[in-house]
Formats: structure tokens, C-alpha cells, sequence
């Protein structure tokens, strides 16, 4: 069965990583949500894939991790997308957690470069063991060190390791990385048939990402892979 996930929400529909976008792909029937975390100054964990505000609002300087919680749902971050996202904020996971499905697929990425969060993997478990979604979960990050830490706390957690760049033979890398690792997801530009049957031979799963175009998806499932990510509805609720 080919699983899709809907890349930071439905994303050309709403503001990214905001839960009018959450709510859009759950709408949609999607099966699946990718969401990326990092931590704010108090240690809250919010859900956002860039580091700085710069791209969803250019008056506010800084990192997120240079705000608090509460200052950050004082920042609009939804209207650089629309007027009819004015006011809109950058969620809480514990908020995201709320609106979605127990049956619903979560990859949550750890955010953690170039900025280093110091024990967000605990926070990240203890917050999902309080809503009870331990469970129907995968923890991906481009920071494998990160995926160890995770291990060590919950060794049960499917672990994602993601990879930007081409490099040798990752699934050997993954084999001898001592971690569990569940799926390999790799940049789609370079993922071809040897590509995915390597990885699918050592025992992980495959789940390219960005893939927008349905050509390339239709041909990445030529090749065998178990799904992508994607921004685009027609594809991520396949």
C-alpha cells in the first residue's frame, strides 16, 4: 500500500505548518501529515520548519528560540500567505495533536540544524506519551544524532532518517548506524530503481521528498517506492 504524506499540512492551500493547513489536508481524507518541531526560549514546542519568522513576517527579528511561548503567538505569521489568514499563528504541537485522527499518520521532524535544541527529544516523547500518540509515528530529522537520543529514550519509536545530499550507499550508513531505522527519506532528485531497491533490500522502507510533480511521482512508484511527501493534494491523498 502506498502511503503519502502531506507535506507541512496542504501548504498551497493555507499557511505551512499552521493548523489551517493541518485541517485542509485532514479534510482532504490524507492519510498521513508531516510537521516539523523545535523548541521556543521556554521550551515550548512549536511547530515550524524555518528557523527565523523572516519568511511569514519580515518585522520580526530573531530565531524562534529568542521568543517565548506566548510572544510567539503574539507574531501573525499567516497573513504573508492571505487576508483570510490574518492573526494566524505558528501552532503548538500539543495544538496540532489535538485535531488529528488517532488512525493519522504522523511525521514529526525534529528541526535540529543548524540550530542545536538541547533535550528536545525528551520534551518531544514526554508530550507525545501525554496525548497518547507514541503509537501510529514515525520521528524522522536530517540530525542523526537526534534519531539516537530518541532511541535511547523509547527504542519502540520508527525512527525516519532523512537524507538532503547523495551520499554512498546509505542504507549501509543506516546499517551500521546502530539505530532502528524504519524508512530512509531521501531528496527525490536523485532516487532512481537501484536507489530504492537497495534500500528496500536491507529492510527499509522508502518515502522521497518533495515530490510535487505526478509524473515523477507516478514514475517514483515505478521504481517501488512506499510513498513521498508531498505539497500537492492530488498526490497526497492518493
Amino acid at each position: 500500500m502506498t502511503l503519502n504524506f502531506a507535506h507541512r499540512g496542504s501548504l498551497t492551500e493555507a499557511p505551512e505548518n499552521t493548523l489551517p493547513a493541518f485541517k485542509k489536508a485532514i479534510r482532504h481524507g490524507t492519510k498521513a501529515l508531516e510537521l516539523d518541531v523545535q523548541l521556543s526560549k521556554d521550551n515550548h514546542l512549536v511547530v515550524c520548519h524555518d528557523h527565523k519568522f523572516s519568511r511569514f513576517n519580515k518585522d520580526v527579528e530573531g530565531l524562534i528560540k529568542d521568543y517565548s511561548i506566548e510572544e510567539i503567538k503574539q507574531i501573525d505569521i499567516g497573513s504573508a500567505f492571505g487576508d483570510e489568514y490574518i492573526g494566524v499563528t505558528l501552532p503548538t504541537l500539543e495544538e496540532v495533536l489535538k485535531i488529528c485522527p488517532p488512525d493519522l499518520l504522523l511525521n514529526i521532524e525534529i528541526k535540529n540544524i543548524p540550530v542545536i535544541y538541547d533535550g528536545i527529544e525528551q520534551i518531544l516523547l514526554d508530550t507525545l506519551h501525554e496525548h497518547d500518540r507514541l503509537k501510529n509515528l514515525v520521528i524522522s530529522s536530517f540530525d542523526h544524532v537526534a534519531l539516537k537520543k530518541v532511541q535511547e529514550i523509547n527504542s519502540n519509536i520508527q525512527l525516519g532518517m532523512l537524507f538532503y545530499y547523495r551520499i554512498l550507499n546509505p542504507w549501509d550508513y543506516a546499517n551500521t548506524s546502530g539505530l532502528n531505522i524504519s524508512s530512509i527519506h531521501p531528496n527525490q532528485v536523485y532516487v532512481d530503481q537501484t536507489f530504492v531497491q537497495e534500500c528496500k533490500q536491507n529492510g527499509y522502507s522508502v518515502y522521497p521528498f518533495t515530490v510535487n510533480n505526478v509524473g515523477r511521482y507516478e514514475e517514483l512508484l515505478e521504481y517501488g517506492v512506499d510513498g513521498v511527501f508531498s505539497n500537492e493534494p492530488e498526490i497526497f491523498i492518493r
